[in-house]
This record gives C-alpha cells, structure tokens and sequence, in this order.
C-alpha cells in the first residue's frame, strides 16, 4: 500500500506502542466477541484498499455523529455514549490494550451508539464522507516532546486536514493537553485548517467543559505538576 494519505501527504505515526502488559481472558473475549460487531465498517487500507466511503449516519440512525480520536481507555468516550443518547460516536484507538479496557466499559454500560475502530483514525479519516462529523475529540494527545518529533504530533496538516475535510461547518472540535508547547503548536495550526478558537477569556481554555469526565491523563498532569488545557474550535 501507499504509504501516503487521501491527501497525499506522508504518513507518519502520531501514537507510540500499539501493545502493553498481556491481556486478560475477559478482555480477549471482549476483543473476539465485542469488537466485530461495534466496528464501523471496512476501514483499512487492507480490508477496503478502494478506499470506498463509509455512510456513518446510517451506523446511527441518521444520527448526528462524533468521533474520538484516540481515546485511551475509553472513559470518556463511554461517558459521552452515556450522557448523549441523541448522537452517534465513532472512537478510533491503535492502542490494543486500550481498546480491550474502552470494550469492558462499553459492556457495563451498555450503551449501544458507540462503534469503535481498532486502529490508525487516519484510515478512518479518509472514508469518511465530507462533513459528516458534527463534533470531534483530541484529548490527551501523545505529545512527542522532542522537537525533531515534533512533526508527529496530531496537530500537523497532515492530520488536520483530512480532520477538518470530515468535519461539517459549525462543527465543534475540542482539543486538551498539559503540554504547554503542544498548546502554541494547536494555536499556530489548527486555524490554518480552517478552524476558529472559541476562546473569550482565560477560563475558557482553563477549566474543563461541562460535560468533561476527568481522564486518568488529567488526573496524571495534576499529580506531576502540569496544568491542564481546554481548547475548543469551530470549523468555519
């Protein structure tokens, strides 16, 4: 396969390991049992090497749908399944041991408009139709310090393109980090891409948003020191 985008542009990962600790039985069940079922459709460029459209409205109902992009264990994804019934969520998660724990949380919750895509979101990102995302997810992203990695940071034109392609116009795009660079990185590009920040005051990069469910990221920053920020974009 190509090793460049719809975009054109070079693929580069923005996550580290894709593997921790063995899983457990349960969350190998979950993985065999659960994951087939809540996948959105053929996304890799193995299993849809045509790169044919997804129809994610049809996933939900004509729901309107977000999207999670890389969403850890799943804490918050399964909180916003939970607190909104009225929408459809699509989390894409590379991390295995991750998605095992995100799929035992989705069971106890039982909550049915999730579909989880087990791999790179930029598979996902380009069969996805044009505007069909109402609301999308950054939160915690890996923030490579380095300066030489700096360009394998999600904020990046060759993510935030197909990104902001996906996204509908007045859709809401929230961002969260404790990496005070990763901030000025965010601020310098996202609006190239045809995003506005929605920030008035210091407080709406500072506190949390309504309906945010504190991650264990979060909770690691403010163990370590690092303060935590909010920032929320609207595509034009």
């Amino acid at each position: 396969m190509s090793d460049t985008n719809a975009t054109g542009a070079p693929w580069r990962n923005f996550y580290g390991r894709i593997h921790g600790k063995p899983l457990k039985p349960n969350q190998r069940r979950w993985l065999e049992e659960d994951l087939p079922r809540l996948a959105p459709g053929p996304v890799g460029r193995d299993e849809n090497p045509g790169r044919e459209p997804l129809d994610p409205a049809a996933l939900f109902s004509g729901r309107p749908v977000w999207l999670e992009v890389g969403f850890g264990a799943g804490e918050h994804m399964v909180h916003q399944a939970m607190r909104h019934p009225e929408v459809g969520i699509i989390g894409a998660e590379p991390f295995v041991n991750g998605v095992a724990t995100a799929l035992g949380k989705i069971r106890k919750a039982a909550v049915s408009n999730l579909r989880i895509h087990a791999g790179d979101v930029r598979d996902l990102l380009d069969v996805l139709p044009a505007g069909s995302i109402a609301r999308a997810f950054v939160l915690y992203p890996d923030p490579w310090p380095k300066k030489k990695h700096h360009r394998r940071r999600f904020v990046t034109p060759e993510h935030l393109a197909p990104l902001a392609r996906a996204m509908a116009p007045g859709a809401e795009l929230r961002i969260a980090t404790d990496i005070p660079d990763y901030v000025r990185q965010t601020l310098e590009e996202v609006p190239r891409h045809g995003f506005e920040w929605l920030a008035q005051r210091p407080a709406d990069w500072r506190e949390p948003w309504d309906d945010w469910l504190p991650t264990r990221y979060e909770r690691k920053a403010l163990r370590e020191g690092r303060r935590p920020h909010y920032l929320t974009f609207r595509r034009r």
